[in-house]
Order: C-alpha cells, then sequence, then structure tokens
C-alpha cells in the first residue's frame, strides 16, 4: 500500500513538472562565432515581441550568472515573460568564448559587446518571426543596450542601469569602501582617459586597473549613458531597485532626466538582481545573490508585462 501511495505522489510531481514546461519551449541558437543562447517563447500562443537580455559586468552567463554566485535571475524573467505570451533571447557573453576564439584580454573593448548585441538584432530582424524587438540591458548591460537600440530595436529597457560614465561610479565605490584610495583612482581614469594607459595606481587597485584591461576600460568610460539614451527616440523603460546596493536609484533618475519621454519606475525593496530585500542588512542582501531558488520581486514581471503591451 505504502509504494502505491509513494509511486502516486511521484506521478502527481512528474506531471505539475511537465506542466510548468510545457509553459515555454526553449530552443539554443548561435548567432556568431562568440554568441550562443537560449530563445524562449510562450508555448500556447504566438509572441509578437521578443526581449534581447544583455548581461551585466564580468563573467555573467545567459541566466544572470558568475562563477559561485548562481541566482538564475535572468532565467527566472525569460520564463515568467512566456507565461505572459512574450518571448526572450538571453545569451552567454563573449567572455565565455575568449579560450577558444583565442581573444586575449588586451584586445577586448567594449564595442565588442555592441557588435554582438547588433549582430543579434539583426538576426531576429531578418527571421521577420516577431513584430517587436525589445532590447533590454541588466546593469553594464543597459549602456550597451541603450547603443544598440537607436536604430535596430523598437523599444529599450533599462534594468539597474548607470547614468554616468562608469569611471565617475567606480570612484564613488571606491569613495565608500576605502576613502583613502579615492583620489589614486580617479586620477589613473584621468591618465587613461587622456593617455591610455596609466602606471599610476595603488596595488591595492590593481583589478580594476591592470595594463590587459586598461584598453577595455578607457572604451568603456568612453560613453555617458546619460548623453546616448537622451538620443533614443523610442519607449523607454528605466527600472530600479530601492534595494540596489550596487546601482543607486540616482543613477535611474540621471537616465530618466536625460530622457523626458522614458517611465521611470522604482520598485521598492528590489535589490540588484531581482530580489525582494526587506532587510537593511548587507549581508542578507548579498545572499540572495546566490540563492536561485528565491523568487523574483512579486512587481518585477508585472510591469515589463505592462510596458511590453503598450509597445504592441
Amino acid at each position: 500500500m505504502k509504494s502505491y501511495f509513494v509511486a502516486g505522489l511521484l506521478l502527481i510531481f512528474f506531471q505539475l513538472g511537465k506542466a510548468q514546461e510545457s509553459k515555454f519551449i526553449e530552443e539554443e541558437l548561435q548567432i556568431n562565432q562568440a554568441i550562443e543562447g537560449s530563445l524562449t517563447t510562450p508555448n500556447s500562443t504566438e509572441a509578437q515581441s521578443l526581449v534581447i537580455f544583455i548581461q551585466g559586468s564580468g563573467p555573467t552567463d545567459r541566466n544572470g550568472n558568475q562563477p559561485m554566485m548562481k541566482n538564475d535571475g535572468i532565467k527566472k524573467i525569460a520564463h515568467q515573460l512566456a507565461e505572459n505570451g512574450i518571448a526572450s533571447f538571453r545569451f552567454d557573453k563573449r567572455i565565455f568564448k575568449m579560450n577558444e576564439l583565442k581573444i586575449k584580454e588586451k584586445d577586448l573593448r567594449f564595442n565588442d559587446f555592441v557588435k554582438d548585441t547588433k549582430d543579434i538584432l539583426k538576426y531576429f530582424d531578418e527571421s521577420d518571426r516577431f513584430d517587436n524587438l525589445i532590447v533590454a540591458g541588466h546593469s553594464q548591460g543597459s549602456l550597451v543596450g541603450i547603443l544598440v537600440s537607436e536604430d535596430l530595436a523598437d523599444a529599450f529597457i533599462s534594468l539597474a542601469g548607470a547614468g554616468q560614465p562608469i569611471d565617475n561610479i567606480i570612484v564613488e565605490q571606491v569613495q565608500k569602501m576605502a576613502p583613502p584610495l579615492a583620489e589614486n583612482a580617479r586620477v589613473a581614469f584621468d591618465e587613461i582617459r587622456e593617455n591610455g594607459r596609466t602606471t599610476n595606481y595603488s596595488p591595492m587597485l590593481e583589478s580594476m586597473f591592470k595594463p590587459s584591461i586598461q584598453p577595455f576600460m578607457q572604451s568603456w568610460m568612453s560613453y555617458d549613458p546619460a548623453k546616448e539614451i537622451a538620443k533614443l527616440d523610442i519607449p523607454v523603460l528605466i527600472i530600479n531597485g530601492s534595494a540596489d546596493i550596487q546601482v543607486e536609484i540616482k543613477e535611474a533618475e540621471m537616465l530618466k532626466n536625460a530622457n523626458e519621454d522614458a517611465q521611470l519606475v522604482i520598485i521598492e525593496n528590489m535589490n540588484h538582481i531581482f530580489r525582494k530585500i526587506e532587510s537593511e542588512d548587507r549581508l542578507v542582501n548579498t545572499k540572495s545573490y546566490n540563492e536561485p531558488n528565491q523568487p523574483l520581486h512579486p512587481e518585477l514581471i508585472p510591469v515589463i508585462t505592462e510596458f511590453i503591451k503598450e509597445v504592441e
């Protein structure tokens, strides 16, 4: 009798799992030599819009994860959007292909990320499968998204995107974490901006100023997100969380001030990886970065869905 009961439970769980899977279909696509990703589409309806997700800085994969840090933030958004009839494409950054393609760190530039995303937009535009192509950039990906959206996208979504050049943001962060090093960081960035390189930095700042990444930093800091978003004449949604300890609300406000027609939504108690954090304890906040089972902030998907439906 007991074995039949257990077997019955297993069957129920299996059926529930299949029901959940049936809400969306995932297909692996290769766009170019450097870019592979997952196309997620609704299973029950034909999607009018495709959201193209661009990841944040560092070795961030298509799901929003890094080595030793798994939260599945972007993956969860993609799956829940599919349940609302919206397709999406998320991809691994070219960082993951550098060894295979023999790309050296010193040769990487910010515009490589821009080119890859343009290739993705052109791929789906030529496929003529979706009526609307919507770019959604998270953190560093927000600036990439701004740069590709002017001519190629029907709408743009900034998720925790910066509103000022990256060197200013890093100097502010150094000022908060290690005040004695802030002036040194400012001087080093100014030298990179002017000369393309610097040797005038503290060993404690080696991770951001080592010679092999200075060309990338120079290419990144050459863009001012506020100036770039002002050029967009398409629907724009700017989202930030009040519990984001990496990107402050003022960054979102800078983007909004630069593009008055943009919609600004500050989601209360949402952190950088889209979770609801009601504690002011920084450790509680950062702990969520490695908790993939923690649900998304309940207000995020409705905000994104409403914006996309208005575009349609």
